[in-house]
């Protein structure tokens, strides 16, 4: 006789069910995940790179060139083991490559083809023509072709011997510009309530907040240091063209006159500048490269090797490195506190990597690689003082300033035994401000009331559906004016000026490095390399020491970890379509500005901030 089931206990045996053949399919897709890695990396372990003679190396940088990966390595993976391309080069590799390829007897051409190449620094562009000088110097041609390119681009193209361009291509000059949306009346008609504060009247982060366009002394600051990187970006042209400065500055203000004299032939164009030498079709070009390098029976039909192929294959040469180091680390990012992921500068982990060198026996001296806009300024003091915790342990500490190291990004870099920037690195925006949100007004138009108790005056009060209470503004007022002037006193300090001369150039005013360099707020101009060389002179290691790059990687078993736990839809790009529109531009701008309140929310959010990205 069998006994019947209750609904009830049918029902639970009916999920339970559901849920264990949930658990054995996912189980089994994972097993049988874990089997295909294992194989892919044991079919790929097997392959022997070899740079065979009369090779060109050919530098085709992919996507935004940056100074480290903002995807993880199990992303990297994923896309290489799907034949897809990481949209990201290191700027590392394209410089370490072209030096190591100059003293190679089996490379003898360098191409350039900035063909997919998203975006890339001014600065990271001056490291790259430090190299592609030091190749020329070998006697070897550098050869650049591409198609359509952009301002960036073309600056890239132009280091080379010769320039050539698809006749269906062109060139796009048209100087540098910096433009926000401004939220005031939208948030006003939102009844979004927004306080600002801040020091340094040219401290311009919280003003789309507040206003409905560029203050004047925003407008006046921002042309100032724009006007020393065009005049940077012109200068480096007009050396490598061969075009005198004038004649290219007035051709680019008389852009659309000329195209209209050619019938609007933008390669026709362009070679008429003297910007290109050459208009070849891509087919064409292949003959040429095999003429210079050899024929191969490849798609392309020349012999040649890539950046990553290169570094694989020439990274085991060489002898036995020497036992002192400068290590070399990578601050890249917004400066936000405690761990973050990959992409932001968190001030914890960052701490983490720095004591962790401090304690090494065989690192002599660190080189900080700055490339931030800034942040949370908390969270830059803290690092700051890691690095002179580590300088007054003995090791030297040397920064090296990429594209921005601007308001946290200087500040962090005030515990250095010397700073180097690039001509065109945007630094200083000696300022700090406080943003404050609020949306009760907004809560009381669709019916919805904050209300409840407080065991004191300020429990609570950072709850931005209550109206702002005069004590934490008062707070707010008071904590970024002291601030302040702990940033004017660090700078003081750090770079031996009086406190009166610093706050002469700060009041969050932005310069370029050349300016920076002027006015005392950098020691030198130049390079990474000139930078690390530097670093090693001041430790005492002359030019015998080995250069570490210090990465924090994860496990494997973390990797896998981070990934299943979320990410993979938004990295995953199947939004990239959308977010390339003008409403998704702007909808992500606005997210992107609010990101750093959203990171703060529930404390007290002080910012040093330099909103001074260049398009």
């Amino acid at each position: 006789m069998t006994r019947e089931r209750s609904p009830v206990a049918g029902f639970f045996l009916g999920v339970w069910r559901v849920v264990d053949g949930a658990r054995k399919v996912f189980l089994n897709l994972l097993f049988f995940g874990l089997v295909l890695l294992i194989i892919s990396t044991m079919m790929s372990s097997g392959e022997t790179l070899v740079v065979q003679p009369n090779s060109a190396l050919v530098v085709q940088p992919v996507g935004r060139v940056v100074e480290e990966y903002t995807s993880t390595p199990f992303d990297q993976a994923i896309q290489k083991a799907s034949e897809g391309r990481v949209m990201e080069t290191r700027l590392r590799d394209i410089v370490t490559s072209i030096r190591r390829a100059a003293n190679d007897a089996r490379i003898n051409v360098l191409v350039l083809d900035p063909s997919l190449m998203w975006g890339i620094g001014l600065a990271s562009l001056q490291e790259v023509e430090a190299a592609v000088r030091d190749f020329r110097e070998s006697g070897k041609p550098v050869i650049a072709f591409s198609d359509m390119v952009g301002q960036h681009q073309y600056y890239f193209a132009a280091l080379a011997d010769e320039v050539w361009l698809n006749p269906e291509g062109g060139v796009w000059l048209d100087g540098y510009s910096v433009f926000r949306q401004y939220y005031r009346e939208a948030l006003e008609k939102l009844s979004v309530e927004v306080r600002l504060f801040r020091a340094g009247e040219y401290k311009s982060g919280g003003e789309p907040y507040v206003r409905d366009d560029m203050s004047p002394e925003a407008r006046e600051a921002n042309l100032f240091w724009l006007g020393s990187l065009w005049q940077s970006y012109l200068e480096g042209v007009s050396r490598q063209r061969g075009v005198p400065l004038e004649d290219l500055s007035q051709a680019v203000e008389q852009f659309a006159d000329r195209l209209e004299a050619v019938d609007g032939d933008f390669a026709v164009l362009a070679r008429d500048m003297g910007l290109v030498d050459r208009l070849v079709t891509r087919s064409e070009a292949f003959q040429e490269l095999a003429a210079i390098s050899a024929h191969d029976h490849n798609e392309e039909g020349f012999r040649h090797v890539s950046v990553e192929d290169y570094l694989v294959a020439t990274s085991l040469q060489g002898i036995a490195a020497p036992q002192q180091k400068v290590a070399v680390v990578v601050a890249q990012g917004e400066i936000v506190p405690g761990y973050a992921e990959r992409g932001y500068i968190a001030s914890e982990a960052t701490v983490d990597r720095l004591r962790a060198l401090a304690h090494r026996q065989d690192v002599s001296a660190v080189v900080v690689r700055i490339d931030s806009p800034g942040g949370d300024a908390a969270s830059s003091e803290k690092i700051r003082a890691e690095l002179q915790a580590m300088r007054d342990a003995g090791k030297t500490v040397v920064i090296s300033m990429g594209n921005v190291a601007a308001s946290g990004g200087y500040w962090i870099a005030m515990a250095a035994d010397e700073i180097w920037a690039a001509p065109s690195s945007i630094t200083g925006s000696i300022g700090v401000y406080g943003l404050a949100p609020r949306i009760h007004n907004s809560l009381d138009r669709i019916g919805v009331h904050t209300d409840g108790v407080a065991t004191t005056p300020l429990a609570g009060a950072f709850d931005p559906t209550l109206p702002m209470h005069p004590d934490l503004e008062r707070v707010y007022r008071v904590t970024v004016d002291r601030t302040y002037e702990d940033f004017i006193e660090i700078v003081s300090e750090a770079r031996g000026l009086p406190s009166e001369e610093v706050r002469e150039v700060a009041g969050g005013r932005v310069w370029s490095g050349a300016q920076a360099l002027e006015r005392g707020l950098v020691d030198h101009v130049g390079t990474l390399q000139q930078s690390i060389d530097s670093a090693g002179r001041i430790a005492g290691l002359g030019t015998e020491f080995d250069i570490e790059y210090e990465e924090s990687e994860l496990s494997a078993i973390e990797m896998f970890l981070l990934e299943m736990a979320g990410g993979v839809v938004v990295r995953s790009g199947l939004f990239s379509d959308w977010t390339r529109s003008l409403t998704g531009q702007i909808l992500v701008g606005f997210q992107q500005d609010l990101g750093f309140l959203a990171r703060n929310s529930g404390r007290l959010a002080i910012a040093s901030h330099c909103w001074c990205r260049v398009e």
